[in-house]
């Protein structure tokens, strides 16, 4: 006796292509949204970098934003320039350095991702 079955097995050749569309978008974002948060990893390394330098509370605005930029320099930090470091200095007694960014990256056509970040530290007495 032959058994037949009535219903097919399998997807269909529509549902693969869904599936491969919706893997390829995930594809697309995570390597378009991937490298910003990596270059805000080497954002916070430059910052905690800085914060640890025993030498920091000593240091003018110059120095700090010297440092600083020279560490995204030497990590190849694209998406934030040290110009954009707002630093307070009260004597050698506090040191504040606040980075706040944004990065808008195009995914496809007009569909675009807003990625804000902030980042900073504060070091001795107010």
């Amino acid at each position: 006796m032959k058994l037949y079955r009535s219903k097919a097995n399998g997807l269909t050749f529509i549902s693969i292509v869904v599936i491969l569309l919706v893997v390829a978008f995930f594809t697309l974002l995570i390597l378009k949204i991937g490298p910003i948060y990596y270059d805000n990893y080497l954002v916070k390394q430059a910052v905690a970098k800085l914060k640890n330098d025993p030498g920091a509370l000593e240091m003018s605005k110059r120095q700090v934003r010297s440092g600083i930029e020279k560490r995204f320099d030497v990590s190849y930090v694209k998406d934030v320039n040290a110009r954009d470091a707002i630093i307070t200095k009260r004597g050698n007694h506090y040191l504040k350095l606040e980075l706040e960014y944004e990065v808008v990256e195009n995914i496809v056509g007009n569909l675009d991702v807003l990625v804000t970040f902030k980042e900073g530290f504060e070091l001795g007495d107010r």
